[in-house]
């Protein structure tokens, strides 16, 4: 596998016929990920026993790559922990290691929030099966080699009806699918059968893609991944156009809510797990700040900031998570400078930092977790890791 740079890049997901793994994939490859590199990565995760059927189809007259992944084994239902095990042990860079991760963390996360369950003991069923894991560590892999640091995606379309799945029949979309989408521009249509996947929905959720028209660009190419059904009349594809960004990224203006709470009553234990939830139900950011409240009781203010469209998911973790007894809810406008992932040269190898920009101005900060596997990695300060950013 190569080790050259790629330039950076932005990547635009036409989801008019919704998105999967094995879609996503399939355009990745399109676009010019080569199938050798993607084997290999298989290799490093002790996958040997999975095989790659790439190939070319139609859909509806137009041409895409279908991705068919298989293993002549039995597999075996994995946990949470056993994934990040996996993973973890595996031999990748930092990104598609993180990428992956958080991938199957947001995974585990609604699903455990799904069926009341620890996430550490949830069983993925078809999410822990050898498809997911190739689809979601492929895909974090694509990412990283095709320079892609900032994702755009159009409106997911919906089906209708039922789908069956390892807990038995659900409603369409399948709830987990449905909570990775919160925050994210969704519409109904009449076509039968499952649309976008929770494989699909939790990669725009970790790939913090924006729900906005396709920004200014040089295209380079355009790719085509292709899905397992066939649609009455409809090409079952995802089409991803890949480019260079034409400018500095302008910051973004958005509406965002901020929902607000003064609470005096909890067990602060329960703290944790709330913003857990209020995170996995949509929020941007969750902060505690503590103060006095009324008959000099300390407390602690409780602050949300989110997507309009993620109000009432979480409206409703604060009234059944936390003791309030009332929110408050205001619209502002919040404005956010570019960001996104770089990684730099030190003494200790490659680091994974973040760049911020605004206003022609460009600073470079910390990744903390990259940042203290370094430093344990080294036996060296953490403290010692932010200097070699600051010095770059």
């Amino acid at each position: 596998m190569s080790n050259t740079k790629p330039s950076e890049r932005w990547a635009f997901f036409d989801c008019f016929s919704g998105i999967s793994g094995d879609m996503t994939l399939g355009a990745l490859i399109d676009l010019g990920l080569e199938v050798s590199d993607l084997e290999r990565v298989l290799q490093l995760l002790g996958l040997e026993e999975v095989r790659l059927d790439i190939q070319r189809v139609t859909k509806e007259h137009l041409s895409g790559v279908l991705v068919k992944i298989s293993s002549p084994g039995h597999q075996s239902h994995r946990t949470y922990q056993d994934i990040r095990d996996l993973i973890s042990r595996a031999p990748l860079s930092h990104r598609v290691q993180d990428l992956s991760l958080k991938m199957f963390r947001l995974l585990g996360e609604v699903e455990a929030r799904i069926h009341g369950q620890p996430i550490e003991e949830v069983h993925f069923h078809e999410l822990g099966a050898l498809d997911t894991l190739a689809d979601v560590v492929g895909v974090a892999y694509g990412v990283e080699k095709l320079g892609i640091i900032q994702v755009f995606c159009s409106p997911l379309p919906l089906g209708r009806g039922m789908i069956t799945a390892a807990h038995g029949r659900l409603p369409n979309p399948a709830p987990a699918a449905l909570e990775l989408l919160q925050g994210l521009s969704v519409y109904g249509t009449d076509l039968p059968g499952e649309l976008v996947t929770p494989t699909g929905a939790v990669i725009l959720k970790a790939l913090e893609a924006r729900s906005e028209p396709c920004p200014r660009l040089r295209l380079e190419k355009v790719g085509y991944g292709a899905g397992s059904r066939d649609l009455p009349g409809h090409p079952n594809l995802l089409r991803v156009y890949l480019g260079e960004p034409l400018a500095a990224a302008p910051a973004t203006r958005e509406t965002v809510l901020v929902l607000e709470t003064h609470i005096d009553d909890m067990n602060p234990e329960l703290y944790e797990p709330l913003m857990a939830a209020l995170f996995a139900a949509g929020a941007l950011d969750v902060a505690l700040a503590p103060i006095q409240m009324k008959k000099n009781r300390p407390g602690v203010r409780l602050t949300v900031i989110a997507p309009p469209a993620a109000r009432e998911g979480l409206l409703e973790r604060l009234f059944l998570d936390s003791t309030t007894l009332g929110v408050r809810v205001q619209e502002v406008e919040r404005v956010a400078a570019h960001r996104r992932q770089e990684t730099i040269n030190t003494p200790y190898g490659p680091l994974q930092v973040k760049i911020m920009e605004y206003g022609g101005h460009r600073r470079v900060m910390p990744e903390y977790e990259a940042c203290r596997e370094m430093a344990e990695k080294h036996g060296i300060p953490l403290i010692e890791v932010y200097r070699l950013i600051e010095k770059s």
